[in-house]
């Protein structure tokens, strides 16, 4: 049997603007963060997931006993990201040195700044506290974790 044109059937104005609407509503979770949104955008570096600590490695990454920075790089009232190694430090009172992992707790994106007395991440505006990880701006559900740190003399090491 051969259907032809005329019995085909015509969608109405109402249907092809709706499903445009659900087209562009798709697109947009995609790029905004939706239920499958991995969280780390378009950032091939970010695309990893974060270490499991499988390999022998401190839970933020780096190779225990590896020298990160000397204590004159870590700002007092601010922090230093150590992207290879997976942690932030900071050192929210003079001499008083903390780490913690670099991937929020809301969808695993790195963070990128440390500013105000925050770590800041930029994928959906989440904020933690320096001194101690904790949330000060949502989404995030909880702290960073901290991360295991040594002072030795002007060096800060991964435990």
């Amino acid at each position: 049997m051969t259907i032809s044109k005329e019995h085909l059937p015509v969608p109405s104005r109402r249907s092809v603007v709706a499903a445009a609407g659900v087209v562009s509503l798709a697109a947009a979770l995609a790029a905004c963060g939706g239920e499958s949104d991995d969280g780390y955008g378009s950032d091939p570096a970010a695309e990893q997931k974060p270490d499991d600590g499988d390999d022998g490695k401190e839970a933020g990454g780096g190779a225990a006993g590896a020298v990160l920075a000397k204590t004159s790089e870590i700002p007092v009232g601010g922090g230093k990201i150590f992207k290879d190694a997976g942690v932030v430090v900071t050192q929210p009172t003079e001499g008083e040195f903390k780490a913690f992992s670099n991937r929020c707790t809301h969808k695993q994106c790195p963070v990128t700044s440390v500013e105000g007395g925050t770590i800041n991440c930029p994928c959906h505006g989440s904020k933690f506290a320096i001194a101690d990880g904790s949330v000060q701006a949502s989404p995030a559900p909880k702290p960073l974790s901290a991360a295991e740190i040594t002072v030795d003399g002007d060096s800060i090491k991964l435990a």
